[in-house]
């Protein structure tokens, strides 16, 4: 066997794919003097790096469990003028993250609050944070599951591998007491060291409603709010926009 078919072997072997795709046209260049062995090297090993960045990249985002792909490039400011773009745009730097602070988007069913929490998730994963999303309801049925098979610090522990946490759609349904300690242990764990964003249609007024235990709620409030910014989004539907316009299509 060749040094030639060696090297390829070897490639393959190490699972350098991309260098495997480009070294031909790379030792042409080479060969003809337009291209001197050491940036012919640097430019194979810059295009591995770029597309093993890429994988991890794309991994990150699909772990997270996003329930769509919507990033912030695509959201309609202008469809709703009370959202501080400039304030969504100093989000999008992360920032808050690296602090340990939260996020709490309020507001009535269908303004944005997922797309935002969503678009800023995507952010987060793409600059390769460990970030997961999950719906309230779907969060309380797997921490009682876990609390009724002895296994709720472990959970916990599993939620507290990411440092960004996304919960959607709380105020929904009112809690029994252990739902809402239940929560309360996740929030506690997290404070100050993880970041919480949290969408949700109802006023911190109502949040004793539903939690049903004015203490917790408080003492709840008091960790997610101490290092929080809350966009509040008062405004129309997306959903009713786009039923609008598909009826004005169809007429």
């Amino acid at each position: 066997m060749n040094t030639y078919n060696s090297l390829i072997n070897n490639l393959e072997a190490l699972e350098l794919n991309r260098i495997k795709e480009n070294i031909d046209k790379f030792l042409d260049m080479i060969a003809d003097g337009s291209k001197t062995a050491l940036d012919a090297l640097y430019e194979l090993t810059e295009l591995e790096m770029r597309f093993r960045n890429e994988m991890a990249i794309t991994g990150c985002v699909k772990v997270a469990n996003f329930p769509y792909l919507k990033e912030i490039n695509e959201f309609d400011f202008g469809f709703q003028p009370s959202i501080d773009k400039s304030k969504i745009m100093d989000l999008m730097t992360l920032r808050f993250i690296e602090n340990g602070e939260n996020i709490i988007f309020c507001g009535t069913p269908g303004v944005g609050k997922t797309n935002l929490a969503v678009s800023i998730g995507i952010e987060a994963a793409k600059h390769r944070y460990c970030v997961y999303f999950i719906t309230f309801q779907d969060l309380i049925s797997q921490l009682k599951k876990a609390s009724a098979e002895n296994r709720l610090e472990t959970r916990i522990k599993w939620f507290c591998r990411y440092k960004l946490l996304i919960i959607d759609e709380l105020g929904y349904q009112k809690m029994d007491v252990d739902s809402a300690n239940l929560f309360f242990n996740l929030i506690a764990k997290r404070y100050e060291k993880l970041s919480t964003v949290i969408t949700t249609n109802s006023p911190f007024s109502k949040w004793a409603d539903i939690f049903q235990e004015p203490v917790l709620t408080n003492a709840l409030l008091d960790r997610l709010l101490h290092h929080c910014s809350i966009i509040n989004i008062n405004g129309p539907s997306y959903r009713l926009k786009d039923q609008m316009q598909f009826m004005q299509e169809d007429n």
